[in-house]
């Protein structure tokens, strides 16, 4: 079996730890730097992978935007764009969605049970596979890896990103936290309850820090592995 990709999870936060707030409209944390940054990120990840949820609510394209950055991966024998990758449990994802008119080859990963019907909602737009009678994210990994995926961006939302730590799926986690006080009880938040590796007295690894604008950027490692080109240690002001 092909070794799973390493797992990078992307995410931008208020200094409270909410990644949006309560309007109808998205709220945007990050700067024109470090959008720019997440975009360099895009363009080195073989996969981008959000949330059902997070297509529904934001409907994103979720594409490398830089004509650059998809030339110099073009001329190095890659796509243009990353594959994007989803995730559902209910199925509910509709056809008119961005995410699959924009960009390269698409794959949602669901359960047995609503696989069917999704395949015939998505028919021609994206590959469907049905995991089990719930979403297996260790199958996702593994089919991920079939696929040729060496590197898998995750971009949340909050659930999928609590699922993969609580899993200990993820290698790194990328935290662009900004100068931003949200405290709305019912904003979204990074992260959910969960029984996570290790608990509350284990402490992550912290592998880089640097400021990017008005934003501070802080890489940690969730896990021990083999040190990757992406683990290498980064710390600047």
């Amino acid at each position: 079996m092909a070794e799973r990709p390493y797992v990078l999870l992307s995410v931008a936060t208020s200094i409270d730890g909410y990644i949006d707030d309560t309007s109808p409209e998205r709220l945007l944390l990050s700067n024109a730097e470090d959008f720019d940054r997440v975009d360099q990120v895009r363009a080195e990840s073989d996969a981008i992978l959000v949330g059902g949820n997070t297509l529904r609510r934001d409907n994103p394209r979720l594409l490398v935007n830089s004509a650059d950055r998809r030339a110099a991966r073009v001329a190095a024998g890659r796509p243009a764009y990353p594959l994007k990758v989803t995730v559902t449990g209910s199925g509910g994802l509709a056809a008119d969605l961005k995410f699959w008119h924009h960009g390269g080859e698409k794959v949602v990963y669901t359960t047995d049970a609503a696989a069917p019907g999704l395949r015939r909602t998505l028919d021609g737009l994206a590959d469907v596979v049905g995991t089990g009678p719930a979403v297996d994210f260790g199958a996702l990994l593994d089919d991920l890896a079939r696929r040729g995926v060496r590197q898998l961006m995750v971009e949340g939302g909050g659930s999928i990103h609590t699922q993969f730590l609580a899993r200990g799926l993820a290698d790194e986690m990328q935290v662009a936290v900004a100068p931003v006080l949200v405290g709305q009880p019912g904003a979204p938040r990074f992260l959910g309850a969960a029984d996570y590796p290790g608990g509350p007295t284990r402490r992550l690894t912290l592998i880089g820090t640097r400021t990017v604008g008005d934003v501070v950027l802080l890489r940690y490692a969730p896990k021990p592995r083999p040190e990757s080109p992406s683990q290498t240690a980064e710390v600047s002001a």
